[in-house]
Formats: C-alpha cells, structure tokens, sequence
C-alpha cells in the first residue's frame, strides 16, 4: 500500500512557475516509478511526466521541455517543476505510483487526491 499527497498547486499567471509535490508513504520500496497525470475540466486524465527509480525520465510533448520531473529519496518526494506555465496547461494533476508487490510483483497502481493548477491569461 502506498499514499501518495500533493501539494502546490494554485493560481499562476500565463509565463509564470508552479512547483507541485508529491510525498509517498507506505511501501516505498515497491514503487517501481512515479509520475503526474493531469486532467481538465471534460477530458480525460493524461500522462505529463514520469520518473522510475533509476532516473529515468518521460514526458508528454505538450510539457517537454517546459516541465520537469525529479524525485527526493531522503523525503520520499516527487516533484514537478512547471515553468512557461500557458492556459492549456490548467486542470487537476495528480500524483501516481507505479507499483510490484509481493513476491510474484503484482502491479499496482496509486493515486493522489490531485491538486488544482489554474493557469490565467
């Protein structure tokens, strides 16, 4: 079982930074990655970033190079730096945990309470 928290988000002007965080507890050791999802008001809930324990990083085309993914072992965080934030950028993001647990390292999945990031113009 693993609880995920975020935290940061809020209202930003158009240009403006955000930085989101996510802290884990649980079963830390299981989480295999991490990563932040979003989701505006009628549309679906889709990738923005995702980091696995050894660094590696993913991101949506939509964000590369404007958002960046990073974790903090010691404090068991994952944050999302958010920078030339635009309009289209606005909606609920939530923080995810990819999951093996168990001896046969069954999948599972994680999921914050989200927070909101509004982006004006």
């Amino acid at each position: 079982q693993v609880h995920l928290v975020e935290s940061g988000g809020g209202l930003v002007q158009v240009g403006g930074s955000l930085r989101l965080s996510c802290a884990a507890s649980g079963s830390i050791v299981s989480i295999n990655a991490m990563g932040w999802y979003r989701q505006a008001p009628g549309k679906q809930r889709d990738l923005v970033a995702t980091i696995t324990n050894s660094g590696s990083t993913n991101y949506a085309d939509s964000v590369k190079g404007r958002f960046t993914i990073s974790r903090d072992n010691a404090k068991n965080t994952v944050y999302l730096q958010m920078n030339s934030l635009e309009p289209e950028d606005t909606g609920v993001y939530y923080c995810n945990a990819d999951t093996r647990e168990g001896y046969l390292r069954t999948r599972y999945a994680y999921w914050g309470q989200g927070t909101q990031v509004t982006v004006s113009s």
